[in-house]
């Protein structure tokens, strides 16, 4: 199961923009991550997910985006991995 998940965030990663992912479980822990994202940001993105999910409880998984001026995290919450994607936002 390790190389299936290396495999899917190094697919990730290669696409255009994306500097970085991190998977978790339903619990927060870390299943991996790949590029320039870290292993502790894996909590707070599970974290996160579920407290969207408490706002619109009967609508599928949400996608969370959070953004600065030249940054963008995607959340979503698929099953019980959640998946943080990293990446560049062109200006």
């Amino acid at each position: 199961m390790e190389k299936h998940l290396n495999r899917v965030m190094e697919e990730i990663t290669n696409q255009p923009g994306v500097y970085g992912c991190v998977l978790s479980d339903h619990q927060g822990l870390c299943l991996g991550a790949h590029g320039q994202a870290s292993t502790e940001s894996s909590g707070v993105i599970t974290a996160l997910a579920e407290q969207a999910l408490k706002l619109e409880p009967k609508s599928v998984m949400p996608i969370i985006s959070l953004e600065n001026d030249n940054r963008q995290l995607i959340i979503r919450r698929h099953g019980v991995l959640t998946c943080g994607i990293y990446k560049s936002v062109c200006n």
